[in-house]
This record gives structure tokens, sequence and C-alpha cells, in this order.
């Protein structure tokens, strides 16, 4: 198992326990309560795609007079990366990656240049060093053929989807993320719609065909919910969750119904 870098996207929870067959327990209430207290509101739905966790990472680093310790502007350097630091990226996708996500592009969809001067500061509203971005980050799926199941999504070939982006450790509001991924010239992951929780999980229960898979006949992996404003729980972490086809069908074939049977929870999970 890898070890989690700093900047890994943050892990996704399925929405329910599971017991002590590893099958979910859909009746047992969920595995955080800030999601049963926000049950009934209208979450953002996008269709899970199931590939390898990718990031376009951009840092900051200052740039300094000659021979002095005077910052007289700032330089953006990008890097390629999986899951974590040391993830190993399969060779067809990092050839894709940085085939079609130049650092060119990267800096024109985030709007900035690889080298900005302190005199052009005001124009992007930095007042000073410290109130300038360190880190931008750009996640998204590696998805394709010869990943997971990825043939499904690309007979032929790899893509990288968006779902997600980072300002130093605040995450971007949809539309804005989205609007940096086609200013990227990158897709971003299907918007499935406004949800509930019990709408999403009747949604991913009856199963849905995946909206952009080549093959149309591939069932999709089930949905990842967050809130429209990317509210947080008390110990500060955003609020997202996965609700999965595969764990309703692994309960169905476990126990022969959807209906509700006795469980012992997994206190390890």
């Amino acid at each position: 198992m890898q070890n989690r870098s700093e900047n890994t996207y943050q892990k996704i929870n399925t929405i329910f326990f599971r017991d002590n067959n590893n099958v979910i327990m859909p009746y047992a209430g969920f595995v955080q309560p800030e999601f049963e207290y926000l049950r009934n509101c209208k979450w953002e739905a996008t269709e899970k795609i199931d590939g390898t966790n990718m990031r376009i990472e951009v840092k900051q680093y200052p740039t300094y007079e000659d021979g002095t310790q005077n910052i007289n502007g700032v330089k953006f350097s990008v890097e390629i990366k999986g899951k974590t630091d040391t993830a190993d990226i399969p060779k067809n996708l990092k050839e894709f990656m940085e085939a079609n996500y130049p650092k060119e592009k990267v800096f024109d969809a985030l709007g900035i240049k690889e080298q900005i001067p302190i005199e052009e500061w005001e124009l992007y509203n930095w007042l000073s060093y410290d109130s300038i971005p360190s880190k931008y980050t750009v996640y998204g799926e590696g998805y394709g053929l010869k990943i997971q199941k990825g043939g499904n999504y690309i007979k032929d070939g790899v893509g990288f989807i968006v779902f997600d982006v980072k300002v130093n450790e605040i995450y971007l509001k949809t539309d804005v993320y989205r609007s940096i991924a086609e200013k990227l010239g990158a897709p971003t992951v299907p918007n499935m719609g406004l949800m509930t929780i019990d709408e999403a999980i009747e949604f991913v229960k009856k199963g849905f065909k995946s909206t952009i898979a080549q093959n149309k006949d591939y069932d999709a992996e089930g949905l990842v919910l967050k809130t429209p404003l990317g509210l947080k729980d008390r110990m500060g972490r955003r609020l997202i969750v996965k609700i999965k086809t595969c764990d309703f069908r692994k309960y169905y074939n476990k126990y022969h119904t959807y209906d509700k049977v006795e469980q012992t929870r997994n206190m390890n999970y």
C-alpha cells in the first residue's frame, strides 16, 4: 500500500458502514453524522470514474535579486503526479499527460505565467509575497485502456478527466474548477444533477450506464456527492462521499434481497 502524500486527494469514504462479511449496511445509518443531518439537502452528484487518481501540481518559488535575499518575483513549476508522490504512472498515461497538458497550457488555464516579476503582482491582486498562492492542484482521474476496466471508457487510448481544483488548501467551487478545466482542454466528471442522499442511493442501487464510456452497455461505477458550497465537518474535513453500485450487488448476492437483513457491524471499518 502506498503512503498518502501531503497533497494526495482527500480520501472519499463509502456512505455506509460494513458488516463482518465486508458488505454494506444500508439500513444502519451513515458513517458520518453530518450525512444524516444533511440527508434532505441537495448534493452535487457526479459519475464516479473507474481509473487511477492523478494530479497536475503547480508550485510557486520566490526569485531573488542577484546576490541578495530581496524577492523580485515568483516562478512556478509544473509536475504531473499520480495518487501519491511516489506512485508509478502507466507509461501511456504519462505520455498522454505530458503531450496534452504542457506547462504553458496549465499556466494559461490558471491565469498565471511561469515567471511573474514583483512589478506585475498588483495585476493579480497580490499585495505581498505572503498573499501569493504557494500551490495550485488540478485533480482528476486517469482512465482508459489497461487502467482498471477503462477499456470500456476508451477502447484504444487513455484520457484525463478533472474532478476538482485546489488553491493552497481551498477547493474551488464547481463552476470555477470546471471553467479552469475547460481552459485546460480537459473534460470534467459528468454532472448527474442535484440529489438528496436518499435519491442518490436509489439512483445507484438501480444502476445506470456510464455517460462517457464508448461501450454504451458499460455500467457506471456509482456517484460521488459533494455539497455545493464545500461544507466541512466539525474536524475541518470537506464533506464528500461515494455510493457504489457494486456494493448493492454484493449485498444482494450475499443476502438474496435488497431488503433489511440482520447484520453485525465490522468495528474495524
